[in-house]
């Protein structure tokens, strides 16, 4: 009995743990593999310790140049998304204007709808203005595949936002300029940080919307679903592993930031 109650006080904590190491499996797994000297092509079995892969990560050939294609989509297209996605939150949220609601349900279409449906019209859209595919094209399709979910993250705190903040720096005589610099944006920017981060995840790991719009163009997604084709060098498994590690150290950076203003506040 003593057991089963200690079990009941924390089998909420339990269930988190179990569902978080769940989550973490697969990112564990190709961390082990990436450090695996395969016999053959696949590296799907283990065989024997080694570093090479780390030694040499851009050994396999175009690798590496379609993983810097693909930050650069990654980025540029993060900027675009939270540029426009940042205006449109604030424009919906803000201000009344015709079809004001039309626009705040058409804009989580892409969110709904299947990606391949996207992918397609998007295709047929470039095929009939007679652009050619490739990077622009790819960067177009990411920017208006990641806009909604800037705008889901971006309207919900600009929502939370209390207007009597803004009102109060303008009874201090602080221009409109200066009170967006100084109060608006610093509330609304934990909103923007995470659509930022969503488009950059969501951009970086696209496939479906990528290999209709790409042409020729090969990105680190779509190098990696050649390679399996064919074999997975354990390169793809040491780039996987470096950047999970990367966007862990980036959320405890995070964190402690947000600690140590917390306790500068306090």
């Amino acid at each position: 009995m003593p057991f089963l109650n200690w079990l009941k006080r924390r089998l909420v904590v339990i269930a988190g743990l179990l569902t978080l190491a769940y989550l973490l499996l697969p990112n564990i797994i190709v961390t082990v593999f990436s450090f695996n000297k395969p016999k053959g092509r696949f590296n799907y079995e283990w065989q024997h310790f080694s570093t090479a892969a780390w030694q040499d990560p851009c050994g396999v050939a175009d690798m590496c140049g379609s993983l810097s294609l693909s930050l650069q989509i990654a980025v540029w297209a993060t900027v675009g998304a939270t540029v426009l996605g940042t205006m449109i939150s604030f424009a919906l949220v803000r201000y009344r204007f015709r079809a004001r609601g039309a626009v705040n349900s058409l804009i989580f279409l892409p969110m709904a709808m299947p990606e391949v449906v996207m992918a397609a019209s998007l295709l047929t859209l470039f095929l009939n203005m007679g652009a050619q595919l490739g990077f622009w094209t790819i960067l177009i399709a990411h920017i208006m595949f990641c806009l909604s979910f800037v705008v889901t993250a971006v309207k919900a705190r600009v929502m939370s936002m209390d207007p009597r903040l803004e009102e109060a720096a303008r009874d201090l005589y602080a221009g409109p300029v200066q009170t967006f610099w100084r109060v608006t944006l610093p509330i609304a920017a934990p909103g923007i940080a995470a659509g930022a981060l969503l488009s950059f995840a969501l951009s970086f790991d696209d496939f479906i919307i990528t290999n209709f719009n790409a042409g020729s163009t090969v990105t680190f997604p779509m190098f990696v679903w050649g390679s399996a084709q064919r074999g997975t060098p354990v390169q793809i498994n040491v780039i996987g592993t470096a950047m999970f590690l990367l966007a862990v150290l980036f959320v405890l950076f995070a964190m402690v930031l947000g600690n140590r203003r917390n306790k500068q506040k306090a």
